[in-house]
């Protein structure tokens, strides 16, 4: 299948004369120390969740990757995204700042989980950018709560088994910690000297997958709010699965970068990351949640 590539030249060169102006970087230096910030935790379903508002206007909200922080997965662009949007970033259930149930994840919980925040934090609508495990939630999210989505941005992420190359699933239940990416481990030890609390997450983390059974079609025919799916032409998630996604979101665009595994947005784990390539992405992503 051929691949598609999808590329707005104009933006990279119009970034990249910005960023050697030096008195347009003195502008948005001046900006981003500007921006509004508050973090803090909400009582979510008998978990408390960590949330951070960064900048003023429409919300979008940033929802991570499995083992992951904010800063993990979103780091790199949130300071740019936040130049815009009110960027709402989370962190879910075990991971980072926010505590543990007594019970396993799922995707439909954190789903609910995210919307219960965005009520206790009177937000009544809002787009929302899901990275790897957090597209799925962004589905989810589309799926049982419709009324609250304003736009939809899914990156590598996947609804059937069939979207990972054969063969994928087969070393998950002898997996251990070791396996874990070192910067994901570091980042969450930071936050918490927990190494109990690490194996935890790790471990519901790998479950969740291990015994991940194929979403229906129709969980993605359901998907009414504009969405842009985003995925790399060498990720962890084949490219002819996000193509058959974006043929069952109505109306939904794809862009297939020549990038790996959140290597577009420059994610902690991502050893490929450069720096026009995410200036591209963040690009479209803001072309996208502009257009009316």
């Amino acid at each position: 299948m051929k691949q598609t590539i999808f590329y707005i030249g104009l933006i990279v060169l119009c970034l990249a004369s910005c960023n050697n102006s030096q008195p347009e970087q003195n502008k948005k230096e001046t900006m981003a120390n500007s921006i509004h910030f508050e973090s803090g935790h909400s009582d979510v379903n008998g978990i408390k969740m960590y949330y951070e508002i960064h900048g003023q206007g429409q919300p979008l909200v940033l929802i991570h990757g499995g083992g992951s922080t904010i800063t993990t997965s979103f780091g790199k662009i949130l300071p740019m995204l936040a130049e815009d949007y009110k960027v709402i970033a989370v962190e879910l259930q075990a991971h980072g700042h926010t505590s543990d149930r007594n019970s396993p994840e799922s995707f439909e919980q954190d789903a609910d989980d995210v919307v219960t925040l965005l009520k206790n934090l009177k937000i009544e609508k809002a787009s929302f950018f899901g990275f790897s495990n957090g597209g799925n939630t962004a589905m989810q999210i589309a799926n049982r709560h419709p009324e609250i989505v304003q736009k939809l941005i899914l990156a590598s992420t996947f609804y059937k088994r069939e979207g990972f190359p054969p063969g994928f699933f087969e070393g998950f239940p002898h997996a251990t910690l070791g396996v874990m990416p070192q910067p994901l481990k570091d980042a969450y030890l930071k936050i918490n000297p927990d190494t109990i609390g690490l194996l935890t997450m790790f471990t519901k983390d790998k479950e969740r997958m291990q015994y991940f059974t194929d979403w229906k079609d129709e969980v993605l025919s359901s998907i009414k709010a504009p969405t842009l799916i985003i995925n790399g032409d060498r990720d962890v998630i084949l490219s002819e699965h996000s193509v058959a996604m974006s043929k069952l979101i109505k109306g939904s665009r794809l862009m297939i970068l020549p990038a790996t595994h959140g290597s577009y947005i420059g994610t902690a784990e991502s050893s490929s990351a450069d720096n026009e390539t995410i200036l591209m992405t963040v690009g479209i992503i803001k072309k996208f949640l502009n257009e009316k």
